[in-house]
């Protein structure tokens, strides 16, 4: 088995390093890549971005937000997150058998000192009945990865604000992630393993999967990336992993009913998102204004899903003239939410 301990902390750089090596290299033996990254929330293949994720709140906190080429859920990372990922020959593994992948970390964890530990389910990993891992699969060209994440440190906190979705009327046909109770690893493993950061904790892991006594033993397995690696690693970068249209334009269509009640009236909105943008969009309500809302549902048409293009769209009117007595602020608050 062959190793790659990634050097970047941006998720879209790992994601796009993880699909250069399965599609462009060819290792005799199967390969074994970690990493981590800052914060970010990476969404299912089939999944609709806007859908999984607090759009306010991912803003607000700089989240990176991309999409990975595997299905299953939406999930959060930061540094206290450990990423693995197993990279074979699909003829040697069976698509879908995340057991069998998952089992080689399972058994380093045990000999870590954690107990009560179950592959749950599909594609969890559990620990005294709490969810610390998941994982997804993709294959292509007579080849599988499978890659999973390992919970050591992670803030919750920001789990649940994150992947948060307000509570609006929203009907998708994205595959809607199953929340589950989570935890981290950390308290689990032996007192010695207990204060390792992130890195650490990555090092002891890969020194459990080779039974190695350190990584010195072990280095003529490591596979260090290239300049030509990483330039073509930077274009799969650019042209995926970093790209709006992989990120949301990939999303199913959904519909959206934004409805509140302001002091000078109700605004009832309907919209339509196709493809990451707003195809169609309807207002109701028993607001006033001098001039025909249609104006307003014109100008939206086409526009990216989100709270900076429609505030620039929006700028160009007097909302004055349409929602009389609203602040634009507000409405644009009401849209973008």
């Amino acid at each position: 088995m062959y190793y790659v301990l990634m050097k970047s902390h941006d998720i879209r750089q790992n994601l796009a390093t993880e699909q250069y090596l399965m599609n462009q290299k060819n290792f005799t033996e199967p390969l074994v890549l970690f990493y981590s990254e800052g914060p970010s929330i990476i969404v299912g293949r089939n999944q609709n971005t806007l859908a999984e994720i607090n759009q306010k709140y991912v803003a607000e906190q700089k989240i990176v937000v991309t999409r990975r080429l595997s299905g299953g859920g939406a999930v959060y990372h930061d540094l206290g997150n450990l990423c693995f990922s197993f990279v074979v020959d699909a003829a040697d593994e069976k698509f879908g058998d995340f057991k069998t992948f998952t089992q080689p970390i399972v058994t380093a964890l045990q000999k870590m000192g954690v107990q009560d530990i179950e592959v749950s389910g599909r594609n969890d990993i559990l620990v005294a009945g709490k969810k610390f891992s998941g994982s997804a699969m993709y294959t292509k060209n007579g080849k599988i990865f499978s890659h999973g994440t390992l919970m050591l440190n992670v803030d919750l906190n920001v789990v649940t604000h994150a992947l948060n979705v307000p509570a609006d009327k929203i009907a998708s046909k994205g595959i809607k992630s199953i929340r589950s109770r989570v935890t981290n690893l950390r308290p689990y493993l032996a007192p010695e393993f207990q204060d390792l950061t992130t890195e650490e904790f990555r090092d002891k892991l890969l020194l459990q999967l080779f039974a190695a006594p350190n990584l010195a033993a072990i280095k003529e397995k490591e596979y260090q990336i290239t300049a030509a690696d990483q330039k073509q690693i930077n274009q799969i970068y650019t042209s995926t992993y970093n790209n709006w249209n992989w990120i949301y334009g990939k999303s199913p269509d959904f519909t959206l009913q934004k409805r509140q009640h302001f002091t000078m009236g109700t605004i009832d909105a309907r919209l339509l998102i196709q493809q990451g943008r707003i195809n169609e969009v309807t207002f109701y309500g028993d607001f006033f204004g001098s001039e025909d809302v249609k104006a307003v549902a014109t100008v939206l048409n086409g526009v990216i899903y989100d709270r900076q293009h429609i505030s620039q769209v929006l700028a160009k009117l007097d909302l004055a003239n349409y929602f009389k007595g609203i602040k634009p602020a507000a409405i644009i608050d009401l849209l973008a939410q």
